[in-house]
């Protein structure tokens, strides 16, 4: 993906120097036709620059006459992709400004934790707690597990917990935030671990519902009851 991202950073910087002697002089709108072109033109750029994006409306004609003409530089997947990249890096750029706050809080703690009595770190950065080490099997990513947990925030908001619910949670580990799913794997059968998730090995820059904000640094206490076999 970085490699594709780099080759179509390199088309744009391509599209720019041929854009460069392009003017699109002044038009009249005689037919429909032309009035509909000019529409589209207004909306797409009102569209483009709401949603936080900067562009060169010249390359943008530019643009729609090579396609016209059959000779784009990109190409319709290329376009489709690029745009698709760079979507998702805007949104999550102006919701790493958004949520600055929260980012900072989440790092901190996780600084902080790391270096608490008992707490280990993986390679992944997922930081995890042996309260209790159980003696049975370890669960694969594909098993499905039965769970008692309890999850809140970094200040000790409840979000969630099977255990005031009353009721274990069944579910097939890799289908999961991928702390759950890295974590699971750690535990043996009867276990109970404290889970520290930073927010790229859990809800990332969506966040999940209202308790749970974008880039949020999540806590589970986690007690593994069992590995369901297929047959249950």
């Amino acid at each position: 993906m970085k490699i594709k991202g780099l080759l179509l950073v390199a088309s744009v910087l391509s599209i720019l120097s041929a854009c460069s002697q392009t003017n699109v002089g002044n038009i009249k709108l005689e037919t429909k036709e032309d009035s509909l072109a000019y529409a589209i033109g207004v909306s797409t750029y009102r569209g483009v620059t709401d949603a936080g994006w900067e562009i060169d409306p010249m390359i943008m004609a530019k643009a729609m006459i090579d396609s016209k003409e059959g000779s784009p530089i990109f190409d319709e997947i290329a376009a489709q992709g690029f745009l698709a990249v760079y979507s998702q890096q805007k949104q999550e750029e102006m919701a790493r400004e958004q949520y600055a706050d929260v980012i900072e809080e989440g790092e901190k703690f996780l600084k902080e934790n790391a270096d608490k009595e008992g707490v280990l770190v993986t390679e992944s950065g997922l930081q995890y707690k042996v309260l209790v080490m159980g003696d049975g099997a370890l669960p694969k990513a594909e098993d499905k597990v039965r769970v008692h947990y309890t999850g809140t925030l970094t200040d000790g908001t409840l979000f969630d917990s099977s255990v005031e619910r009353g009721e274990p949670s069944e579910f097939m580990a890799n289908r999961v935030i991928q702390g759950w799913t890295e974590g699971l794997q750690l535990m043996p059968v009867g276990s109970k671990f404290m889970f520290y998730i930073p927010s790229e090995l859990a809800y990332g820059s969506r966040g999940a519902g209202a308790t749970i904000k974008p880039f949020s640094t999540l806590v589970f206490e986690v007690e593994l009851l069992d590995i369901i076999s297929p047959e249950e």
